[in-house]
C-alpha cells in the first residue's frame, strides 16, 4: 500500500469516529477535516494551525454553523442541544460531500502517485457549498488565502 492510500484510509477511519461522534450516519467532508486536524505531526495539520484551525476550533466552527442553520430555518434561541445518539457500530459509508472532496482529490493530479496528504485537504477546501465553507466563513477563516498557502505546500515538495 502506497503512503497515500495509509494516509486516506486513516482519515477516513478517523472520519468514521467523528462522524460516530457527531451522531452521523455518514462520513462528511467536516467528519474529514476534523480527522485532518487530529493527525499532529503532517504537513496538512501545521497548514490548518498556520490558519488558526486546531481539531477543537474545527468543532466550534462546526458547531456554530449547526446553530446559524438552525435559525436559517428559524429555530432559534440560546439552548444547549442533547449530544447526538450514537449507532452501535462506526458509520462505514461516505457521504455526498466527502465523495465530493475525494473526487477533487484526485483529479487535482495527472497520476495517483503524484497525489500528497495537502490535496486531501485542498480537495475538503474547495467545496464552494456546504458544511465546511459555511463553518469556516462564519470562523471568519479567508478560506482562499489557507487554500493558496496548501498550493505553496504542494509547489514546494
Amino acid at each position: 500500500m502506497a503512503a497515500i492510500d495509509h494516509y486516506i484510509t486513516t482519515i477516513i477511519d478517523r472520519g468514521a469516529h467523528e462522524a460516530h461522534t457527531d451522531g452521523s450516519a455518514t462520513i462528511e467532508a467536516q467528519h474529514l477535516l476534523l480527522a485532518i486536524a487530529a493527525e499532529r505531526e503532517t504537513v496538512t495539520h501545521q497548514a490548518l494551525i498556520s490558519a488558526g484551525l486546531d481539531h477543537t476550533a474545527i468543532g466550534q466552527a462546526l458547531k456554530r454553523e449547526f446553530e446559524h442553520s438552525l435559525n436559517a430555518v428559524g429555530v432559534s434561541g440560546a439552548f444547549d442541544l442533547p449530544r447526538p445518539s450514537s449507532a452501535p457500530e462506526l458509520p462505514s459509508r461516505i457521504g455526498a460531500s466527502a465523495t465530493l472532496a475525494l473526487e477533487r482529490t484526485f483529479a487535482s493530479v495527472a497520476r495517483k502517485k503524484d497525489l500528497q496528504p495537502a490535496h486531501l485537504l485542498l480537495g475538503i477546501l474547495q467545496a464552494q457549498a456546504g458544511t465546511v465553507p459555511r463553518a469556516l466563513a462564519l470562523a471568519g477563516i479567508d478560506r482562499a488565502a489557507l487554500m493558496a498557502y496548501v498550493v505553496r505546500m504542494l509547489e514546494a515538495e
